[in-house]
């Protein structure tokens, strides 16, 4: 069974920092992709940031220089880092880990698998 541990998000002013970790947990071959999407009020879910198992990266395109992902170590490539900067009042959102898995046993996927999702709020 796979589950994602995300660290908490929380309330920033504009123009501050944020950082959101990620863990895939459990019993799988490979993490294909990792990373984070977000969801506002009233809109759909959004790519935030991904992580490839090759170590490419995408992003949303209003992330593009403010945001980073990687991963924690080269040890600890089941966690990654999302560094945001230079926040502002649209980044509010629910921002929901994500990973693509495949599988230690049969069906071996690949799945998608999605965290609870953590509020960031940008506000002063």
């Amino acid at each position: 069974q796979v589950r994602l541990a995300e660290s908490e998000g929380g309330l920033v002013q504009p123009g501050g920092s944020l950082s959101l970790s990620c863990a895939v947990l459990g019993s799988f071959v490979t993490i294909n992709t990792m990373g984070w999407y977000r969801q506002a009020p009233g809109k759909p879910r959004e790519l935030v940031a991904v992580i490839n198992s090759d170590d490419t990266t995408s992003y949303g395109d209003s992330e593009k220089g403010r945001f980073t992902i990687s991963r924690d170590s080269a040890r600890n490539r089941n966690t990654v880092t999302l560094q945001m900067n230079s926040l502002k009042a649209e980044d509010t959102a629910v921002y929901y880990c994500y990973a693509l898995v495949t599988l230690a046993i049969i069906p071996r996927g690949p799945f998608d698998y999605w965290g609870q999702g953590t509020q960031v709020t940008v506000s002063s």
